[in-house]
C-alpha cells in the first residue's frame, strides 16, 4: 500500500471509530479508572478493537502500537513504520458530556510523523494529512485543502481544559499578544490550528505519543510548526512513550 492507501484507510477507520464512539453516547456508558486514575469507556475499546483489527487487516506488516492494549500489557517499541493509535483521546470530555475528544491514527516513520488521520466525533469531522503533501478536512460528505495560516496580528490560541491555568501558559500568551483563548479538549486544538482558525497551542503538560502522531501530521502537513519548548522536533517510539510539552504554530 502506498501513502494515499494507507491514509484512505486512516481516515475510514477513523470515521468508523467515530460512529461507534457517538452510538456509544447515545446508549449511554459507565466510565471505569484504569490503573493511573484515568477514565476509561466501552467506547475507548470498541474503538480500539475497531481500528486495529482495520489496520492489521488492511496492512499487516505495519505494527500497531494502540492506547488501551499498551495500558493493558508493556508494548516494545517497533522497528521501522508503525501506528499509533489513540482510539478516544480526551476520554474525561466525552465522559463528562463534552465534545471535545477525537480518534486519532498516525503513521510513524524514522521517529517522525508522516501522515495522520483525526476524527471529531462530535463534529462530524475528519481532517487527514501526508506530511510535504497537504491536509484535507472532511465534513458533511465534502472532502476540502486545509492550510495553516500565517501568524495573525492578534492571535487565537487554543488551550487544554486541564493545562490551561498554568501560568506559564497564561505568560506565554501575554507575552505573544494573545487577543481569544479558546479551550478545548484533545487532538481538536492541533486540528484547528491546522485549519487555519487558530494560530496557537501552546502545551506545558505532558502528552503520550499517541495523542499526537496523527495531529502534527495533520498539522505539518497543513504548513503548520510543533516543536518542544526548545525548539526541537518531537520523537516518536520513545522508551515510554511520554512526549514533553511542546508549541504548536501556524505558517512562519
Amino acid at each position: 500500500m502506498d501513502e494515499d492507501d494507507l491514509l484512505a484507510l486512516a481516515v475510514r477507520l477513523a470515521g468508523a471509530a467515530a460512529a461507534a464512539i457517538m452510538a456509544v453516547r447515545a446508549a449511554g456508558f459507565v466510565v471505569e479508572r484504569k490503573r493511573d486514575h484515568s477514565p476509561v469507556t466501552v467506547a475507548d475499546r470498541i474503538a480500539e478493537a475497531l481500528i486495529v483489527e482495520g489496520l492489521r487487516n488492511a496492512a499487516p506488516g505495519i505494527p500497531v502500537v494502540a492506547e488501551e492494549a499498551h495500558e493493558a500489557s508493556a508494548v516494545a517499541v517497533p522497528q521501522g513504520r508503525f501506528w499509533l493509535v489513540d482510539p478516544l483521546d480526551g476520554t474525561r470530555d466525552f465522559a463528562n458530556g463534552l465534545d471535545g475528544h477525537s480518534v486519532n491514527i498516525g503513521l510513524v516513520e524514522g521517529g517522525r510523523p508522516v501522515l495522520g488521520a483525526v476524527a471529531l466525533p462530535a463534529f462530524e469531522e475528519v481532517f487527514s494529512g501526508i506530511v510535504g503533501r497537504g491536509a484535507w478536512k472532511l465534513a458533511g460528505g465534502e472532502r476540502r485543502p486545509i492550510a495553516a495560516r500565517p501568524l495573525a496580528r492578534d492571535p487565537v490560541a487554543m488551550v487544554s481544559r486541564q493545562h490551561g491555568r498554568d501560568q506559564r501558559i497564561a505568560d506565554f500568551l501575554a507575552a505573544r499578544g494573545v487577543a481569544e483563548v479558546r479551550p478545548l479538549g484533545s487532538a481538536a486544538k492541533l486540528c484547528r490550528v491546522a485549519e487555519g482558525v487558530a494560530d496557537l497551542y501552546p502545551r506545558r503538560g505532558p502528552t503520550m505519543e499517541w495523542d499526537t502522531a496523527a495531529p502534527e501530521a495533520v498539522l505539518l502537513a497543513a504548513g503548520g510548526r510543533m516543536a518542544d519548548w526548545d525548539g526541537v522536533p518531537l520523537r516518536y517510539g520513545k522508551p515510554g512513550w511520554r512526549n514533553p510539552g511542546f508549541l504548536a504554530e501556524g505558517r512562519a
